[in-house]
């Protein structure tokens, strides 16, 4: 049974009919032969994980809106993947972490606290829509925490690396738009100090 969450428009949000797609650094290749997913930093056991491994875990898969920073939203979106819990509990996460950093194939990065990381609703998702993710939209694996702006949800993740502290991620950095440490939807976390900008992006599809 798909888990269908009650509708609501965070503020500053617009819904769009489908994704607007954004690729800062461009869209990867992706050969799921080489393809491993990591789990490092504070961990007792750093994992590597292969697609298919990734296929065989347990998931969640529910319904969620999908909110861009930019003020777009797409509503009704299947989202199905891995808790990243699970992930945390085979590596046995320290208790000094404190915060979490995506990490994606074209060297995209983008950091979260450990508690949003592994809120019950935060998942590695493998499937959108009861398919694969398209290459667009993060193939094979993205993060996605529904209460976050998608810019946390790193498309075409190789890496979660657990820290002690904060580091800016790609967007976060002064020079691309000071975008907020956290990125919560519904306090409208768009900015460091609210005090950031939007940089440009151009949309690739």
């Amino acid at each position: 049974m798909v888990e269908v969450a009650e509708r609501v428009l965070p503020p500053g949000q617009r819904y769009v009919r489908k994704f607007i797609v954004y690729a800062a650094l461009g869209i990867p290749q992706v050969n799921l032969e080489t393809y491993r997913l990591r789990v490092t930093g504070l961990v007792e056991r750093e994992l590597e994980l292969t697609y298919e491994e990734l296929l065989r875990m347990p998931m969640k898969r529910y319904v969620r809106d999908a909110h861009c920073v930019t003020r777009w939203s797409v509503k009704d979106v299947e989202w199905e993947g891995v808790p990243i819990r699970h992930l945390a509990e085979l590596a046995g996460v320290k208790p000094e972490a404190r915060w979490v950093m995506f990490y994606s194939l074209e060297g995209y990065s983008t950091p979260v606290p450990v508690e949003d990381a592994l809120h019950e609703d935060a998942i590695v998702a493998l499937r959108m829509n009861g398919k694969p993710l398209p290459l667009e939209n993060g193939f094979p694996a993205r993060p996605f925490i529904p209460h976050l702006y998608l810019w946390k949800s790193a498309k075409w993740l190789t890496e979660i690396e657990f820290m002690a502290h904060y580091v800016d991620g790609f967007w976060e950095r002064p020079e691309n738009g000071g975008y907020h440490e956290r990125g919560n939807v519904w306090l409208e976390e768009r900015f460091k100090g609210m005090g950031g900008h939007h940089t440009a992006r151009r949309p690739v599809l």
